[in-house]
């Protein structure tokens, strides 16, 4: 059974989401939270395999309440936007969410995206990615950020350095195995393994490291 908090300062919307959620029999909602704040200590309590998380909230915003709950290994964070370009997008990723998914998503959207985080994976399609690398990333990475991020990748070998490239563009496995004249399988080891290195939660939180290390830059890929 997935269990998911519902985090959205609209109270329509929360209901909207119950009735499509608790309508499938491996998914159940165990709360709801209006704020931030009230968010985080419901996750806390709680312990939900998926939060969906809305980011225009009162008092807290989706922001530090996503950064505050993904501190933790269980829980993880979907937030929720109005436009598939929200300013707050990239900063709910870099906070640590699993990816983003339109308020008006159609509900077999909506119940995909909630499986597919629970199950450890990230929603965020290559297209999207590139969109929002392009329009939120600084072009020049902060230099102590740089820093550290290029000493995770040191890490990798000129291999896993390749697929990550190619990862950080927002590929899928089976398109950086063509791409590389690999099997996709052995592509799906490589990103194990460099997600693994890296400590990295999951293949959005690789995109990031990417273009703060500078090893791909916006407009690239």
């Amino acid at each position: 059974m997935i269990r998911v908090l519902l985090v959205d300062d609209q109270s329509l919307l929360r209901m909207g989401f119950r009735l499509i959620l608790e309508a499938e029999p491996d998914i159940e909602v165990i709360g709801e939270a209006a704020d931030g704040k009230t968010g985080v200590s419901m996750a806390s309590a709680l312990h939900p395999d998926v939060v969906l998380m809305d980011v225009r909230m009162p008092g807290m915003d989706g922001i530090q309440a996503t950064a505050s709950i993904t501190t933790g290994p269980a829980s993880k964070v979907l937030i929720l936007t109005t436009f598939d370009l929200d300013q707050y997008v990239f900063a709910g990723l870099k906070a640590g969410a699993s990816g983003f998914l339109l308020k008006d998503a159609p509900p077999a959207e909506l119940l995909s995206a909630i499986r597919t985080v629970a199950n450890g994976d990230a929603v965020l399609a290559p297209t999207a990615t590139r969109r929002l690398i392009d329009q939120f990333v600084p072009l020049l990475p902060d230099p102590d950020r740089q820093h550290h991020a290029d000493d995770l990748l040191s890490k990798l070998t000129d291999r896993e350095r390749t697929v990550f490239a190619q990862l950080a563009t927002g590929r899928s496995n089976r398109e950086i195995a063509t791409e590389l004249h690999l099997s996709e399988g052995t592509v799906k080891i490589h990103v194990g393994r460099i997600l693994a290195k890296l400590d990295l939660r999951d293949r959005v939180q690789a995109v990031v490291l990417a273009y703060e290390s500078g090893l791909i830059t916006p407009g690239s890929g």
